[in-house]
């Protein structure tokens, strides 16, 4: 049996061309477009590389291994690979014909450094007044939900935000693949599984929902929300299930009450948008938007408590800290205040008492 610490360095031997990008500091993406195009995304910046392979059988060789490493297929019938990297990067790759001129790769690198709530505030990513707010969220139990787009902060938010938690808590953990690095001690981690060629061993974020409130949870931590399995969350947050911490694509909190209607009528129960919609107002306490902005940096934008749901106005929300933001012309440095407009979250009282 080959060593595992061999096996690793012989997977990323495969990425030779780009190997030197996914040990650099700095660079957060790693963007191959077939097999002569290769960039990447450094300090928020995209560039062009000069990095090739030798062709799309190079190329192709090491998505093959890494399959084989993660235990997923990866073939014309099933041309769509996720997966995790030795040194923790996410990988996604299309091949053809799911992808004309590919294979298409685009590789997540994430910070070494384990990033606390002190250095989000010394990066400027946060105030000491919004972090501060966020950790009595935490502390008292609130089900927040943290928007944003792609590559905008939500993992890195989340994974401070894990750290709020008591020492005592059992977190569950569910994810599609594994991209959290939760700072807590007692942790359970499920992650999903694809099928077979014929649809068969599949098990669905659905399927390790319901197995999650069968073990005892104290928090259920949901990577990211993307599919009908957002009913399920909605229904274990108005159910006794406090302190449910998730991630949503969405550009503000009511956006991101807009997504999570559109997600949980894709299930099979067949609600009524009228009794969703309370629910969803009753479930989801906080929303916490992250941006990145134009110049790269990553930013918390907005803090918003959902208060509730009117059938005339529509999701009633309350910002608690909102962003003014300016771009210096002459630098192209961006800019982000984040200031409390003054209004005070209902459960102040319960922060105050921790």
């Amino acid at each position: 049996m080959i060593p595992k610490a061999l096996f690793d360095q012989t997977l990323l031997g495969f990425f030779g061309p780009v190997r030197r990008y996914l040990e650099e500091d700095g660079i957060t993406e790693v963007m191959i477009n077939g097999p002569f195009d290769v960039y990447i995304e450094k300090r928020g910046k995209i560039e062009k590389t000069d990095a090739r392979f030798a062709g799309v059988e190079e190329l192709m060789s090491a998505l093959r291994n890494v399959a084989q490493y993660v235990g997923r297929p990866l073939d014309e019938e099933r041309p769509v690979l996720e997966a995790h990297l030795p040194d923790g990067s996410r990988l996604e790759a299309i091949i053809p014909p799911a992808a004309a001129g590919g294979p298409y790769v685009s590789i997540r690198r994430f910070y070494r450094e384990k990033l606390t709530a002190e250095r989000l505030i010394e990066l400027g990513s946060i105030t000491p007044e919004a972090m501060t707010l966020l950790r009595g969220l935490v502390a008292c139990k609130q089900n927040i939900l943290i928007a944003g787009g792609t590559n905008s902060g939500k993992t890195s938010l989340l994974n401070v935000m894990s750290t709020f938690c008591f020492p005592e808590e059992r977190i569950v953990v569910i994810e599609d693949a594994r991209e959290l690095q939760l700072n807590a001690e007692h942790v359970v981690r499920l992650e999903s599984q694809p099928g077979d060629y014929k649809g068969r061993g599949a098990i669905s974020i659905r399927k390790l929902f319901h197995a999650a409130l069968r073990m005892r949870p104290d928090r259920i931590v949901v990577g990211e929300v993307r599919g009908p399995e957002a009913l399920d969350l909605i229904q274990a947050m108005t159910s006794g299930h406090g302190g449910c911490l998730s991630t949503v694509h969405a550009s503000s909190a009511r956006d991101a009450t807009g997504r999570i209607e559109t997600l949980a009528l894709m299930s099979d129960i067949g609600l009524p948008l009228a009794a969703l919609r309370p629910q969803i107002a009753s479930a989801i306490n906080f929303v916490v938007n992250v941006n990145r902005l134009q110049d790269g940096q990553r930013c918390v934008t907005s803090i918003a408590e959902i208060v509730g749901h009117d059938s005339e106005q529509g999701y009633v929300i309350h910002e608690l800290f909102t962003s003014d933001y300016r771009r210096d012309a002459a630098t192209g440095r961006c800019e982000s205040k984040l200031r409390p407009t003054g209004l005070q979250p209902r459960c102040a009282a319960q922060i105050c008492d921790l």
